[in-house]
């Protein structure tokens, strides 16, 4: 589809440079008048709020449990919570010293968020307004940033959900592949007015997730490019210095580790926040997001000026508010940035808003009813409580539906004589489906993300390197060692998500051996497998396109592949059988050893 910046370049049209100015902003009063013998400079506090890595949190209410939710740590969620916490910080600040950002993932992530993108999309005509849009409209953002996710329903979907927001939705290294031109705006500016003083300008940078490109290669190739966020903060941070920028602030939806998991496929670090501040001049703060982790505040020394810069995480989910609290000095005839100091605020320490819970009441009511519909019954409990270390039914139903797909679609083509093998990760820890009614909630509690299915060719050989490359995941055991299962995976911090079962084999993963040399009597229908033998992976769009950086999947063959999300997949199996019955789908393909002796 035609990427239309319509939004962008009028805008760029008012103000000549591409920004998206701001209505201006008065300060309740001057603080002190400027700086002459005898009398203090003036100075100017501004606030700036950040939350990140929203995915679609509403309230605080977890649509796969039907339930108010709840953790082992107290935590609560929602963008109704945030808005109490803004509403009290504006209160204390003053409104018009605040400024509230977003680092982007926004619309997808909950059964909130995929109704209002599939089953009654904004898309449509005369559709509905987006939740989040009208959440985040309602608590009165100034702009966000582009998160990955954001590229998950098409570009479709992003472009009406930028048309329903009131703010801006920022990418400055987003790209038209054609033009090589912003395809949505690369920052946003607003001036805060200091009575008896020049206005305090302050500019935000947006940047987004080089890894789109290949997460979401199938809406994205040919039509948006992008470039790493160093080099594209390089060019932009000075350009918005020299149209008088007092404070820069930086949203980034980028980690700050330093590290990718796509590995060498892109030349472009995915966790960078630390990155730009470390290498680009001229930047104040960075509010990061897309590592779902918690930084009260890092400091990160520039190495061009020696200057520091300010970087804070909220949680995800809108669990945290991070707060940066500016000092500024009026001297020799500008603003300077005086100190930074970050904070976070937790979410689960007020109550919603109301404003935002009478707002939504009614979206969220439909959503439920919609994740509660039976469509089947299960003739035992499955759950995915010890999936991570032990072959558990409950994946092999997700592989079971998915080889059943591939070979529907491959039937009276040159494949449908290959053998369908299929893989899946234990995405939660807590999924469950219930012996009794099955809902729609039980099952998209099982397959979290909106993932969809793609069919590649793989070689035996390639199938034992990437079954190698699994077993990484697991910490190597010494054969006489006690067994931890709470110690035992997540080896080098790779996340549950990145751990693969592949079925139609038989194999051990021996955990006292090093990573590399772990694939024990691998079989394929009983006999050794063959190096050479051909067979067609369903496999997920994420790992498809290399996410995971799982060795040889994203540059094999790619011979058929779809839309439609494995989580309807599965309803939809579910549905036409009526019954779940573990011995249709289940059967222990796997185990872990430790010099051959079975650690279970």
């Amino acid at each position: 589809m035609s990427l239309n910046r319509r939004k962008f370049l009028k805008k760029s049209a008012v103000t000549g440079a591409g920004v998206a100015l701001a209505g201006a902003a008065a300060a309740p009063a001057a603080q002190a008048a400027e700086k002459r013998p005898g009398k203090p400079a003036k100075r100017y506090s501004l606030t700036v709020l950040g939350t990140t890595d929203l995915h679609g949190h509403v309230f605080n209410w977890d649509y796969f449990k039907d339930a108010e939710y709840s953790d082992a740590k107290g935590n609560a969620m929602g963008l109704a919570r945030v808005s109490t916490l803004v509403n009290q910080i504006r209160q204390e600040k003053g409104r018009r010293n605040t400024l509230l950002l977003d680092a982007g993932d926004t619309i997808q992530g909950t059964p909130l968020t995929y109704y209002f993108a599939k089953v009654d999309p904004i898309t449509a005509k005369g559709g509905p307004v987006h939740p989040m849009a009208q959440a985040m409209n309602a608590i009165g953002y100034d702009a966000a940033a582009l998160g990955n996710h954001e590229f998950n329903y098409g570009i479709e979907t992003l472009r009406k959900f930028e048309d329903q927001c009131r703010f801006p939705l920022l990418g400055a290294n987003a790209l038209d592949a054609k033009t090589l031109k912003p395809a949505f705006p690369p920052y946003f500016i607003k001036k805060f007015q200091v009575p008896g003083a020049p206005p305090v300008k302050v500019a935000v940078l947006g940047l987004t997730n080089p890894g789109i490109a290949i997460w979401d290669k199938a809406y994205v190739q040919g039509k948006l490019t992008f470039p790493g966020l160093e080099e594209q903060a390089a060019k932009w941070v000075p350009k918005l210095r020299s149209m008088g920028a007092d404070v820069v602030v930086v949203s980034a939806h980028s980690g700050s580790s330093g590290t990718s998991s796509y590995g060498d496929q892109l030349p472009y670090v995915e966790n960078s926040a630390a990155l730009v501040a470390q290498q680009v001049p001229g930047i104040d703060a960075i509010l990061v997001g897309h590592a779902h982790v918690e930084i009260p505040e890092l400091k990160v020394t520039n190495t061009a000026t020696g200057k520091t810069v300010v970087l804070s995480e909220p949680l995800c989910y809108a669990e945290r508010l991070s707060v940066f609290d500016f000092e500024l000095v009026f001297e020799k005839g500008r603003w300077t940035v005086e100190s930074v100091a970050a904070s976070l605020r937790d979410a689960k320490t007020v109550a919603d808003d109301p404003k935002i819970t009478r707002l939504l009441k009614d979206e969220h009511a439909l959503v439920v009813e919609y994740v509660n519909q039976v469509v089947g019954t299960a003739t035992a409990t499955l759950t995915t409580v010890d999936a991570r270390y032990k072959d558990a039914p409950i994946i092999d139903l997700i592989t079971k539906v998915q080889e059943d797909v591939v070979k529907a679609a491959l039937a009276g083509t040159a494949y449908a004589s290959l053998p369908v093998i299929a893989q899946a990760s234990p995405f939660s820890r807590t999924s469950q489906i219930p012996a009794g009614e099955v809902t729609i909630r039980d099952l998209s509690g099982l397959y979290v993300y909106d993932n969809t299915l793609v069919a590649k060719l793989l070689t035996g050989a390639q199938v034992r390197a990437y079954l190698e490359y699994s077993a990484e995941y697991f910490v190597q055991t010494a054969a006489d060692a006690v067994i931890d299962t709470e110690k035992l995976t997540n080896a080098n911090g790779r996340p549950d998500y990145n751990y693969d079962y592949v079925s139609g084999f038989s194999y051990e993963i021996d955990i006292a051996q090093a990573a590399g040399s772990r694939i024990k009597n691998l079989t394929y229908n009983g006999a050794a497998l063959d190096d050479a033998q051909q067979f067609v992976l369903a496999v997920n769009n994420y790992r498809a396109n290399g996410g995971g950086a799982f060795p040889h999947v994203a540059s094999a063959t790619e011979v058929w592949s779809e839309s439609t999300e494995i989580r309807t997949r599965i309803a939809e199996w579910v549905t036409a059988k009526g019954v779940l019955d573990p011995a249709e789908f289940a059967s222990v393909d796997w185990k872990l050893t430790r010099n051959g002796t079975p650690v279970f």
